[in-house]
């Protein structure tokens, strides 16, 4: 965290009331399920309204974001108040802007998203919605893998499911390698995303064959090359301008290079993950080999690291998932001959490699995951289509993709 932002915190005191402020009469305000133990705000209405409350005494103007930014009021205790208008079900990274500096609420635990660590609520779905909750069925475990390397030069952390019974035998399982996106790290899945209760939930319904999950970070740089895609947005300070010519002149400033997306790639990774992390992955648990035993996938970025990395690599992977991430082909002219070097020109030979290419999207992202299934399967390339319905690029979205796109794997 940045001094500035170190000593901004200090003198506002940041920190969330227990007065149940907003509760009235029925309309009951119950806390958020992602709060500290016993912080009663944030807390969600039945709409779906949230309220917030923040102490800061010696602020001049707080404001909430949760999607939009809302001007929050001070009442005479010091405290700053808002309740939101409705919120979609399901998980929100939310924000505190204090005087213009933006924090994370302390009353809720952190999640890292955006690039820093923000806060997070949980919007609830109906009570008939468990999927993604834990249940009185076996659990399969989640430990950090460390490992080295060799395409990166550095150490490297990845989150590995198994399933209940790994422990208790000696079988052998199928792989995913899950995907977090942009802005996100190897947690996300696990503690944004629940996908190991999401696993423990089918496998206990026999709706899922039992696998490992391998969850690992999309920030993969050589030396040399910037990673800044990934991480901090916003918190960097601009670059200082060219130092001035000995002549008093000044410097000319090199050409502008590509950043953000425009220079993803993809490619690192990819070199990473076939040479580092897959070896680590089979000489470290019991994996069945085989790409037939092999399955990627991953949200927004990571969906479009997994198009990247798969279909340049077919002989490796027989499973291939994108959730709110596809190609590049999803809008505007689509030519299977031309599309992604060509590999969909020849539909029969790609559908006896590819046993299931799932692309999934929130029904309020727009049309063009729907377009592009539909150009592939005119083209002769079979996938499935998979639509959440009323919600947009968020991790709601990509557990229900979870959720049915796991069941179709490793048939």
């Amino acid at each position: 965290m940045q001094p500035e932002r170190c000593r901004l915190l200090s003198s506002a005191v940041l920190i969330l009331s227990a007065i149940p402020l907003f509760a009235q009469g029925t309309d009951e305000c119950r806390p958020s399920t992602l709060n500290i133990p016993g912080a009663q705000y944030p807390c969600v209405y039945a709409d779906h309204r949230a309220a917030f409350r923040v102490v800061a005494p010696d602020a001049q103007k707080v404001q909430l974001k949760v999607g939009k930014t809302y001007d929050m009021i001070k009442g005479d205790d010091g405290a700053w108040t808002v309740a939101t208008a409705p919120l979609v079900e399901g998980f929100h990274y939310y924000s505190v802007v204090v005087d213009g500096a933006t924090v994370a609420d302390p009353a809720t635990r952190t999640f890292f998203g955006s690039g820093w660590d923000n806060s997070a609520i949980e919007i609830p779905e109906g009570p008939e919605v468990d999927y993604y909750l834990p249940k009185d069925v076996p659990h399969g475990q989640v430990s950090q893998r460390w490992y080295f390397s060799k395409v990166t030069g550095r150490w490297r952390r990845c989150f590995v499911y198994t399933p209940p019974d790994y422990d208790a035998g000696k079988a052998r399982y199928p792989v995913l390698y899950l995907m977090h996106g942009w802005g996100e790290n190897e947690q996300g899945w696990h503690a944004q995303g629940h996908a190991d209760f999401i696993l423990d939930n089918l496998i206990a319904a026999n709706k899922a064959k039992p696998m490992i999950i391998v969850m690992d970070n999309l920030n993969a740089v050589k030396a040399g090359e910037d990673g800044s895609i990934f991480t901090s947005r916003g918190l960097r300070p601009p670059p200082r301008p060219a130092a001035p010519l000995a002549t008093g002149g000044q410097a000319t400033p090199p050409p502008a290079a590509r950043s953000g997306l425009a220079a993803f790639t993809g490619a690192t990774f990819t070199e990473m993950m076939l040479n580092d992390l897959i070896p680590m992955i089979e000489k470290t648990y019991r994996v069945r080999p085989g790409r037939e035993n092999r399955a990627m996938a991953g949200l927004s970025m990571g969906g479009m690291q997994t198009f990247l990395t798969t279909l340049s690599n077919l002989d490796k992977f027989a499973y291939i998932g994108g959730f709110s991430g596809s190609t590049g082909g999803r809008g505007g002219t689509f030519d299977a001959k031309t599309s992604n070097n060509g590999v969909f020109a020849d539909a029969a030979a790609f559908n006896k490699k590819v046993k299931v290419l799932f692309l999934g999207i929130g029904s309020v992202e727009g049309p063009g995951a729907k377009n592009f299934s539909e150009n592939l399967k005119k083209a002769g390339v079979n996938n499935v289509y998979f639509e959440s319905p009323g919600t947009a690029h968020e991790w709601l979205t990509w557990r229900r993709c979870l959720n049915d796109f796991a069941p179709r794997l490793f048939r």
